[in-house]
């Protein structure tokens, strides 16, 4: 507890008969009124430091050079008397605690006093209830005594406990020091990271932009074409027409060259003939009408030729229409769809297979479906009239007498 300056004189509220009548009136007691041993517990819990400096200083006209024991000396030692200073400390603490004031002002007796007090105590809420009952006029000596006591007790726990609190405050510190190290560290990588990502983004923006760039300069190109296109076509005139001429001329010529081929077959093939003297074959004879003579009536019938040259399409037609039938023709699937040939062997009466010029899948596909439905097929070797001819003379004879069935050449 602090120590009066001997130099200022005693005022003591304790005599009996002085507390007697206090506890009589009806008026508070103020703060100079109260017992010198109240005096320091009461300005230093009741009052924060900073606020009492700058009161003094305020009081004393000048900055305050003591320390904060001396401050704290000082102002209990003002409050035995009534003076500028306690009068400025009463008035703070009146301002400052007023809820609780008006809290025990409904308190009638010292019982009623010392029950407040305590459920302060037991809250944790000490300093204004500390001013309160102090100053309540149920307040007797020796309420005031327990008061000061419990306070005295509350201030060595809170001492302990602001030890404690210094101790895990510490810790925190330290734990704080390495949690901000290691935060540097991870704000460190992280902005390496960004910073490598920011150029791999940097990067990759340029390629884009470069194979936009590259995008565009082949669109230019291909556009700078197609207009270099449609200008040759309009410099020269019927070029489509052209073009199909030169493939029409080019097919001429090898079928010209496979027509050649065919003639020196035959010559070749007269003198072997005349020698073996074997019994005359059924012979394709062109009458003065026009049309092919064969044992066979293939009027109205439908011919299916399957494969062969495309310049010998029109041969084949001439050859089977001749005679009155009805000539259709699929190449195999290099050109025409594949997916037809079903169809168009399902509507002939007769098919012819080339099989030197067609496809396998085509191949077995006729053979397959000739097979299943007992449907008249000639398979040919040779892609020529010759053979498309002698295949229709080895078929006519069967025709008529012998259930439908392939005829392999």
């Amino acid at each position: 507890m602090c120590d009066k300056d001997p130099s200022l004189p005693v005022i003591s509220n304790c005599s009996s008969g002085e507390a007697d009548t206090a506890a009589l009136a009806s008026r508070r007691r103020r703060l100079w009124e109260l017992s010198h041993t109240c005096h320091c517990p009461l300005v230093g819990v009741g009052l924060p430091l900073g606020y009492l400096r700058k009161l003094v200083g305020k009081m004393t006209g000048g900055r305050v050079l003591a320390d904060d024991y001396e401050v704290h000396v000082g102002a209990v030692t003002e409050c035995g008397a009534r003076n500028r200073l306690s009068e400025a400390l009463q008035k703070e603490l009146e301002r400052r605690y007023a809820p609780v004031i008006l809290r025990f002002r409904g308190a009638k007796s010292t019982q009623q006093v010392a029950q407040l007090w305590r459920a302060a105590v037991a809250n944790g809420d000490v300093a204004g209830a500390f001013w309160a009952g102090l100053t309540h006029p149920r307040c007797d000596a020796e309420l005031e005594e327990q008061m000061c006591r419990d306070l005295h007790m509350i201030q060595h726990q809170a001492g302990a406990c602001v030890r404690a609190d210094m101790g895990k405050f510490t810790a925190l510190q330290e734990e704080n020091a390495r949690l901000a190290q290691e935060l540097a560290r991870l704000q460190q990588r992280s902005q390496a990271m960004l910073t490598e990502k920011t150029g791999e983004l940097e990067r990759q923006e340029a390629m884009l932009l470069r194979a936009r760039f590259d995008s565009i300069s082949k669109d230019s190109v291909i556009e700078e074409l197609r207009l270099e296109l449609a200008q040759l076509q309009a410099a020269v005139p019927a070029l489509e027409s052209r073009t199909r001429l030169v493939e029409r001329l080019a097919q001429m010529d090898e079928r010209e060259k496979e027509l050649r081929q065919q003639i020196a077959d035959l010559k070749q093939a007269q003198p072997r003939a005349g020698a073996a003297a074997p019994p005359p074959a059924p012979k394709l004879e062109v009458p003065t009408g026009g049309k092919l003579k064969m044992p066979i009536r293939l009027v109205d019938r439908s011919v299916l030729c399957v494969g062969g040259r495309s310049g010998n399409v029109a041969t084949y037609r001439a050859l089977i229409e001749r005679v009155g039938a009805q000539f259709a023709h699929h190449d195999g699937g290099l050109e025409d769809n594949a997916n037809l040939l079903d169809s168009s062997l399902a509507a002939a009466d007769l098919v012819i297979c080339q099989t030197g010029c067609i496809s396998h899948s085509a191949y077995w596909r006729v053979k397959d479906y000739c097979k299943r439905t007992g449907k008249r097929c000639v398979f040919i070797d040779n892609p020529s009239i010759s053979s498309l001819a002698r295949g229709l003379q080895e078929v006519s004879g069967q025709m008529d007498t012998a259930p439908p069935a392939a005829v392999q050449p």
